[in-house]
């Protein structure tokens, strides 16, 4: 973590940077392929006190910084699934975004019992649903090729461009993380029984609305769908519009 953060381990895989030990709810998020438990860090300041947020962190970076990556979705989401079994103490939900919403679908699957599953919601942002997940055209094996992944992805990612530091604490887990989101293949199974929220960033040319309304094969549970501003990169400055959707999406479990 970054110097000065102030965070609970609750486990290899959790982190807490403000634990409500009375919260009704806990909300897990799944980083971007790249990403890390910290860029949830301010997302609990702006979440009612009846949420308790708890970040997956990935290994290969941060904290985790000295273990290898993991190169395959199924495997990474066995680990989550036994590690998570604790927090079902009381009611769980799963935020992911981008890579992680595939992450957070497969780990999901992996929960018991599995009908009904014990998950109240999945809310899936900026990710093609799972049976339409295809690997990328482009190649990330050189910097040249991530460099033009990250021009193509949003405004966001030219700080890591034009940063050296940034390039060398991100881009080793962001180019394991696109090889294992291009190695993933959905394997038919049953449907999910909780609600499945789909969230789409406006601006974001990558992942539409359109383009994740498949997510319905994926439950019985009902979909509902959301846009709030900014491009895909949006939850690294989260706008106040995300923050209502899920208030209300988890209000209504």
């Amino acid at each position: 973590m970054t110097a000065g953060t102030s965070v609970s381990r609750r486990s290899d895989w959790c982190r807490v940077f403000r634990p409500r030990p009375a919260a009704d709810l806990r909300l897990l998020c799944f980083p971007q392929a790249g990403g890390a438990a910290s860029v949830f860090h301010d997302w609990a300041s702006r979440m009612p006190r009846s949420v308790e947020l708890v970040a997956v962190q990935y290994a290969g970076r941060q904290d985790r910084g000295d273990e290898e990556p993991i190169a395959d979705i199924g495997t990474m989401a066995s680990l989550v699934a036994a590690d998570i079994e604790p927090l079902f103490d009381r009611p769980v939900a799963f935020f992911g975004h981008s890579l992680g919403a595939t992450v957070a679908f497969e780990v999901a699957r992996r929960l018991r019992p599995r009908f009904p599953t014990p998950l109240t919601r999945l809310i899936a942002s900026a990710r093609t649903p799972p049976a339409q997940c295809r690997p990328r055209r482009d190649d990330v094996r050189s910097d040249a090729d991530i460099r033009r992944y990250l021009a193509r992805a949003g405004t966001r990612s030219a700080a890591v461009i034009d940063s050296d530091e940034l390039w060398r604490l991100t881009v080793p887990a962001l180019r394991s993380d696109l090889r294992m989101a291009d190695s993933y293949s959905y394997v038919e199974g049953p449907p999910l029984t909780c609600p499945i929220t789909v969230v789409a960033a406006a601006d974001d040319p990558g992942c539409g609305l359109e383009d994740m309304r498949g997510w319905s094969a994926h439950t019985i549970g009902g979909l509902d769908e959301h846009v709030v501003p900014g491009d895909h990169y949006y939850v690294n400055a989260p706008p106040d519009e995300l923050f209502t959707v899920l208030v209300d999406v988890l209000e209504s479990r």
